[in-house]
């Protein structure tokens, strides 16, 4: 059945305008005004509501496996939870543990999220090398549509990237036209600062800030921006924290090198504190990685964001119930690092952002949804309402209120980093694939429905990338041996 939303106000990233919006066949078929209804469709009504285009998160972790559990939202309820915030799209993580072929984790991930409620794409770890990892990358690369690839530089012994890995899958992601995304902490640093905080006899949750400080993520940031520079290849730097890894993604673009940076809410509103909370499970509820930084980076981190240095906003969402947690009850190293967003982002942005001045109407579809489609070329299918593009739409109330909590929300997880928020603005109506997935508070959406995307590489023959890496190198210098 054909859908139109009618009587609301379009929203996006580059102009708001009034019309409807017809969908058929899980695309969108016009956009006008006064568009007529015809036999057979379904109205929504947006009449006072913004229609803007659903959500994508580019960082999340459905039941991933780690630090000794899983993640206790798989990709059934986090995605329909996504569904219930606005967000229509996610891109998760294959991550291989070291030595795992590659191929058969991708296998495995995509036998996981078979169960999605949204549609759903994959950034694919590189956690160790050999040729085999350089022929697994050509083949997810060409056959599989992944185009992006993750490095972590922090959990030493367990899934870390060193220098000699981040070289040669920088190289290798060059060469097929592929987006590098980086986990930007120096993790030797980190590992060694534990134990000296340790030693020092910490072993709660306020352990984990003081081991893992802002000039980690700088160094680290630095580093693989030389590297990507280097290897001539965009990156893109996942979870920025503090002012140090901004500043380096500055840097690096005002001398004109691609370098994209994302951003989570709880790293834009939250601090340091909650990790000294009286309650050890208040505060181990808050232990991820990168952690929320001292006072004054989430106002350096809402500037870059407002002057276009930090691109997107995630969730890393990544959640652990407090039996998980308590792992770490004697030692803060063991602690899951991660906590949930999905169903929350969009509604934390719109009230702190737009509400508050920081982020234009446009702005905020830019950072939740248009970004990202471009940067991982998922536009124009995603991140845009236009002829041709998917129905993926949220219907937004600017006047409506709602308060976050754990007892309310859809996420599979006893905590919430945003509880007792009230926010102003929300989505009213989801819709995903042309169809009405989330009407105010009920979710509709069919186990399985959601679809695996395919991304396009960003380059066919490289020629623009060769080109300009021929004018770097210089020629050999022919000497008379005489």
């Amino acid at each position: 059945m054909a859908l139109l939303i009618q009587g609301g106000t379009v929203v996006n990233d580059d102009l708001s305008f009034v019309a409807d919006v017809l969908c058929d066949n899980g695309v969108i078929t016009a956009v006008g005004e006064n568009l007529p209804a015809g036999d057979n469709v379904e109205i929504v009504d947006a009449h006072g509501c913004l229609i803007m285009p659903g959500g994508i998160d580019p960082h999340t972790h459905m039941e991933l496996p780690f630090m000794g559990t899983v993640a206790s939202d798989d990709f059934y309820s986090g995605t329909r939870a996504g569904l219930a915030g606005g967000t229509t799209t996610i891109i998760d993580f294959v991550i291989p543990n070291p030595q795992q072929d590659i191929l058969e984790a991708y296998q495995l991930w995509r036998e996981k999220s078979e169960k999605s409620v949204a549609d759903y794409s994959f950034h694919v770890a590189i956690t160790w090398w050999d040729e085999s990892v350089r022929e697994a990358m050509a083949v997810l690369a060409q056959d599989h549509g992944v185009n992006s690839f993750k490095h972590f530089m922090a959990y030493k012994n367990a899934i870390m990237a060193d220098d000699e890995v981040l070289i040669n899958s920088f190289k290798r992601a060059q060469e097929l036209g592929a987006i590098c995304t980086v986990h930007a902490e120096n993790g030797e640093l980190v590992f060694q600062l534990q134990q000296d905080v340790l030693n020092m006899g910490i072993t709660g949750p306020e352990g984990h800030p003081l081991s893992r400080p802002p000039e980690v993520e700088g160094e680290a940031a630095n580093r693989a921006i030389e590297i990507a520079h280097l290897m001539n290849v965009p990156i893109y730097l996942v979870h920025t924290s503090c002012q140090q890894a901004a500043d380096a993604i500055a840097r690096a673009r005002a001398n004109g090198q691609r370098v994209y940076g994302e951003v989570l809410p709880g790293h834009l509103l939250l601090d340091d504190s909650v990790y000294r909370h009286p309650d050890w499970s208040f505060a181990a509820a808050h232990v991820m990685s990168p952690p929320f930084r001292p006072q004054g980076h989430q106002e350096h981190l809402w500037k870059a964001l407002q002057a276009g240095n930090l691109h997107t906003t995630a969730t890393d969402h990544c959640c652990f119930c407090d039996p998980q947690k308590r792992n770490g009850i004697d030692d803060f190293t063991k602690i899951p690092n991660g906590t949930g967003g999905v169903e929350d982002r969009m509604h934390v942005m719109w009230h702190h952002g737009v509400n508050q001045g920081r982020l234009t109407e446009n702005e905020f579809v830019a950072v939740t949804s248009t970004n990202a489609a471009k940067i991982f070329n998922l536009y124009p299918r995603k991140g845009v309402i236009r002829t041709g593009s998917d129905a993926d739409l949220v219907i937004w109330d600017p006047e409506a209120t709602r308060t976050i909590s754990k007892e309310t929300h859809h996420q599979n997880v006893d905590f919430n980093i945003f509880e007792g928020m009230q926010v102003q603005g929300i989505n009213k109506v989801t819709i995903s694939q042309g169809e009405v997935v989330f009407r105010d508070g009920e979710i509709t959406a069919e186990r399985g429905r959601g679809r695996y995307l395919k991304r396009p590489l960003f380059s066919a023959d490289h020629s623009a990338l060769k080109k300009y890496s021929a004018q770097r190198v210089p020629k050999p210098i022919k000497r008379d041996p005489s």
